[in-house]
């Protein structure tokens, strides 16, 4: 603190810009990557848009004051470009109402439920035919699959019905 305490008012000023042009990049560089880690691109274009609208707003009667903003804006973008190519940055999630069935449950046991419904809906269709076959030497069996199996049931119960009185 000695320093200071020894310092005029214009190195005062003098070590507060040096202080500003050193490490006011580092400390937007880190928060623009922490920004884009935790809420991912949408939250940088945001403020992107909002930080270039404050730095063209402002004012000042300097005469190279257009310069400087146009330098202040070219190092925005550049460290908003590096946050956006970050690895660690969040991706944005799919809109899933844009695709959603309109009136579809958003509970997990409903959704299951349905699912479970629908497989057996689709039952035998679902299904692989069931071949059965023999490796048993002495004589080949005749390969049945769902349908021929289907079909003999139904025959069966269909004989079964025609006997009852």
């Amino acid at each position: 603190m000695s320093n200071f305490q020894a310092a005029t008012p214009d190195r005062l000023r003098q070590l507060r810009l040096e202080a500003s042009a050193h490490f006011t990049p580092m400390m937007l560089h880190e928060a623009l990557l922490r920004l884009s880690h935790a809420c991912g691109g949408e939250s940088l274009e945001r403020f992107e848009k909002t930080m270039v609208a404050q730095i063209e707003a402002t004012k000042d009667d300097r005469a190279d004051f257009e310069t400087i903003k146009e330098f202040a804006i070219e190092q925005l973008y550049a460290v908003i470009r590096e946050a956006n190519d970050s690895p660690k940055k969040k991706q944005s999630l799919e809109k899933t109402e844009t695709r959603r069935t309109p009136g579809r449950s958003e509970e997990p046991q409903t959704l299951e439920d349905q699912l479970q419904a629908g497989l057996e809906d689709s039952f035998p269709a679902s299904d692989p035919p069931a071949v059965v076959s023999t490796a048993i030497p002495g004589g080949a069996k005749k390969l049945v699959g769902t349908d021929e199996v289907l079909k003999k049931q139904r025959e069966e119960a269909a004989r079964k019905a025609s006997q009852q009185p």
